[in-house]
């Protein structure tokens, strides 16, 4: 059942697969190797080698087999049933998922209780949201999440392994699905694919003086800490860091590859922005005990991957964004191999003088010079290697970052053309207006995708990117991408992030643990219905109000009503707004006395004056969880929001504790 071909020394996955549905299983069979596939139970999900062959009622062709997954009622499996070509890599073509289908192999659900089947509806309409996740790319052919320096450097023969085993797990998206495929070792199945990672696949045919220049953007987003824009903010204690992108600009030039990397992420401290309802929630800085030992994690992985790194913190440097980069620099100050650089973003560049990035440059050009870019000939001879990486943040590694990346990346370029011969040492890619359009909207594109994938809408300051200033239509665009944010991050991004948690094993469904109270009660649209009404009756009855005292009074009265209404909404924002309900909150009461630095113990038996509780979870499960979390080091933190009420800051769900 190993399957898979070879293609000159390269392992090849199967392409075009059939599947044939029978009463009692589903058969996954290679086109081009009819002997070669496997059975899937429909009763119970267990999967067995193929056997002979026999008629089906329905046969459909899938491009892919993505994995299985467990829910309350079983298995499903997961399947490509559309892709679309979007380009070559290294010459191999590259697809872009375009549809998927869960099939179900299980028939336990028809036995289950009521609450289970109301649990397991809500896991199927997370996997609905799944189904339209944007940015899932593979290749049949080639491992993609390897960037061109670290392919260059593979041991002979590397090529020739799985491509599952080729590929680095920080990038593959479906690593989690893998499991049952990968014991039954159908490696000529096995697809990693890549959600975020290649956010953007795109080849730009350039022209200089008729020599033709092929560029591609290339994206890989990390698994590690996956999810939305504000329920993935900054660093766990591992180190790993929310919205982690490694971009490559590859340039091919008469057998030449040229490749430049930088990479992005969340500020690596412990920090959160909760949505209240408010256009920009306040960010919090965690106090915790651990914290210099995560900005330290995390830097020394990046050293052990890239080399040196500059930290370009792009934040403001007043406010909030001005105490989390101050805490950000406090803490990179002492590191080895790490160059922190602050850049205010927002005061010198604002929303239309894109050349001021100038300032930044110069402050990094000889460090950039020093770093370099890798560079291979047409026979695979390395002239040229790049010995460190530009780390660029701002809150949310969005807009400016992207700004800032494009900005870098086309100084990179004009080296990398230069050195290829492509121009002289005195030219420049702005010299050629046409080829420097195609460059800017490149780049500006891919600023969208990295955007859709985090935030759920397209990047702001995409016009810095294309034209170098704001343009009316621009700020428009920006205005409607703005509130489409607030909107989804307020009322939507609770399902997205429950969608991520359960498709990237955060969460593991369980039929003896699952979590209780998973219906929550939406107090929106009531809240929205008397603020609505409230408004309505008050503005007719204010018309009225001129005629007799009782209009007026009962217009002062509805308007009472609206105002408080509104106030109890905007004092409870967090109740009003879209959370996660898989991966729980653990909340804390105090008696007396502040709730901080207890031990698990002590908190969950009601020791040292406190009270616990974690939602959904019954006071036998939270003891067991005790029992598992008690010797893990380090311990849990808690420290307080203000009053009697402390939530766990070290992370958002249980899972992660």
């Amino acid at each position: 059942m190993d399957g898979g071909s070879s293609s000159g020394g390269n392992f090849k996955l199967y392409e075009q697969l059939e599947l044939q549905e029978f009463p009692d299983k589903f058969v996954i069979k290679s086109v081009e190797a009819p002997d070669q596939g496997f059975v899937i139970g429909r009763r119970d999900g267990a999967i067995e080698p193929l056997n002979a062959d026999s008629s089906s009622s329905k046969t459909s062709t899938i491009y892919g087999v993505v994995g299985t997954i467990r829910l309350l009622a079983g298995n499903y499996l997961i399947v490509i049933t559309s892709r679309i070509e979007v380009g070559k890599y290294l010459g191999f073509p590259v697809y872009r998922v375009t549809s998927m289908n869960f099939l179900s192999c299980n028939q336990v659900l028809k036995l289950s209780t009521v609450q289970e089947k109301k649990d397991e509806a809500y896991f199927m309409a997370l996997l609905k949201t799944v189904q339209s996740t944007p940015g899932l790319y593979f290749s049949y052919e080639t491992d993609l999440t390897l960037n061109k320096q670290r392919r260059s450097k593979l041991i002979g023969g590397w090529m020739a392994k799985p491509i599952w085993k080729q590929a680095d797990p920080r990038f593959v998206w479906n690593k989690n699905l893998l499991d049952e495929l990968i014991e039954y070792k159908l490696d000529g199945f096995i697809i990693p694919l890549l959600q975020g990672n290649i956010l953007n696949f795109q080849v730009t045919q350039l022209k200089f003086k008729d020599s033709p220049v092929a560029l591609t953007i290339f994206s890989r987003r990390c698994t590690r800490r996956l999810g939305t824009r504000m329920w993935r903010r900054g660093a766990n204690l591992e180190g790993d860091v929310a919205n982690f992108i490694e971009t490559e600009q590859l340039v091919e030039f008469e057998g030449f590859k040229s490749s430049f990397l930088q990479i992005r992420g969340s500020i690596p401290l412990l920090w959160e922005q909760i949505v209240d309802l408010s256009y920009k929630p306040q960010l919090k800085i965690i106090d915790h005990e651990q914290t210099s030992n995560v900005v330290e994690r995390h830097f020394h992985d990046l050293f052990q991957r890239y080399g040196e790194t500059i930290a370009v913190d792009l934040t403001d440097k007043h406010g909030d964004e001005g105490q989390l980069s101050k805490a950000y620099a406090n803490e990179t100050q002492n590191l080895p191999n790490v160059r922190y650089v602050p850049f205010d973003f927002h005061h010198i560049c604002g929303n239309s003088n894109f050349e001021n990035l100038k300032v930044l440059y110069e402050q990094l050009s000889e460090l950039l010079e020093k770093q370099g870019y890798f560079l291979v000939d047409a026979e695979g001879n390395i002239l040229e290697e790049q010995k460190g990486i530009v780390r660029s943040n701002c809150i949310d590694c969005l807009d400016r970052t992207n700004v800032t990346q494009s900005y870098l990346a086309q100084k990179c370029l004009d080296a990398q053309l230069q050195r290829m011969g492509v121009l002289d040492s005195t030219e420049s890619i702005s010299m050629f207006d046409e080829e420097y359009q195609k460059f800017r909207t490149l780049w500006a594109e891919h600023g969208d995708e990295v955007s859709l994938e985090y935030a759920g809408t397209y990047a702001l300051k995409g016009d810095l990117v294309r034209y170098g200033k704001q343009t009316f239509g621009g700020m428009i665009k920006d205005g409607m991408s703005a509130l489409s944010r607030y909107y989804l991050n307020n009322f939507q991004d609770g399902i997205r992030q429950d969608a991520a948690d359960l498709i990237s094993g955060r969460y593991m469904v369980r039929r003896d643990g699952s979590p209780r109270q998973m219906e929550s009660f939406s107090y929106l649209p009531v809240a929205s219905a008397l603020l609505i009404g409230g408004l309505t009756v008050t503005s007719f009855t204010l018309q009225q109000a001129g005629r007799n005292a009782h209009q007026f009074m009962t217009s002062v009265l509805w308007a009472g009503v609206t105002a408080g209404v509104a106030a109890v909404v905007k004092a409870n924002g967090r109740q009003f707004c879209s959370r996660p309900r898989l991966c729980r909150l653990v909340f804390l009461e105090a008696e007396d006395g502040d709730a901080s630095s207890f031990s698990w113990r002590s908190i969950i038996s009601g020791k040292a004056g406190m009270k616990c509780r974690i939602e959904g979870w019954s006071e036998m499960e939270a003891m067991e969880l005790v029992k598992k979390k008690e010797q893990q080091q380090p311990p849990l933190v808690f420290s307080s929001l203000g009053g009697m009420a402390c939530e766990c800051k070290q992370f958002h769900c249980l899972p992660d504790l």
